[in-house]
């Protein structure tokens, strides 16, 4: 499975290439199996496995082996990893960071990237995003979306901009905002519209 170099950053092989190199090197000191990471990552095992053997060659890739288990870590060590981390969490790391900090949010049932970095992200070409725009739907405060934003503004050094909406106001079809978000690029970090009672 082949995917052309991704217009958020053309500089690597593949997106998939990007998201497992992006998922190593912002956890640093975590180990993943070759089928965690191909699972994760949304490619078959084998091209997972080509993926990390060349990582591994280049040494940015550390590889540890139990039984017939393959643990892969980022190499820390490596000169390249203090600036490839700094890339890869400017441009791949939003949707991880996002996820990760909106899970505390109670009541979210939901949370979503749309607008310029969701573009990028989905291959349309344009200038790298300034900010990440994040939807929240559900029964919860405006108070601990901003926290949750505020906290992915630190590790990503860019602006998070967070919209709190009700179920109620996301099913609305005559709500402008709501169309807006709903006709241009959105990827759901968390839950999805499936799960909103359509």
């Amino acid at each position: 499975m082949r995917s052309e170099a991704p217009a958020l950053l053309p500089l690597f092989r593949s997106r998939h290439q990007a998201e497992a190199l992006t998922l190593l090197f912002l956890h640093p000191g975590q180990e993943f199996t070759l089928t965690e990471l191909a699972t994760r990552v949304g490619v078959p095992l084998t091209t997972a496995q080509r993926e990390m053997s060349r990582l591994v060659e280049s040494d940015l890739v550390r590889e540890r082996r139990i039984g017939r288990a393959r643990l892969l870590s980022a190499n820390a060590e490596n000169r390249y990893a203090r600036p490839l981390t700094e890339m890869l969490m400017l441009t791949f790391g939003p949707h991880v960071v996002i996820a990760e900090e909106f899970a505390l949010i109670e009541g979210a049932t939901a949370v979503g990237i749309f607008g310029s970095w969701a573009a990028r992200y989905g291959g349309e070409p344009g200038p790298p995003p300034r900010d990440i725009d994040v939807i929240v739907i559900g029964a919860t405060g405006r108070g601990p979306a901003y926290q949750a934003a505020e906290r992915a503004e630190r590790k990503l050094t860019m602006r998070v901009n967070p919209v709190v909406v009700s179920h109620e106001r996301w099913q609305s079809a005559s709500d402008p905002l709501i169309q807006q978000i709903r006709s241009s690029a959105l990827l759901w970090v968390i839950g999805d519209e499936g799960g909103l009672g359509q």
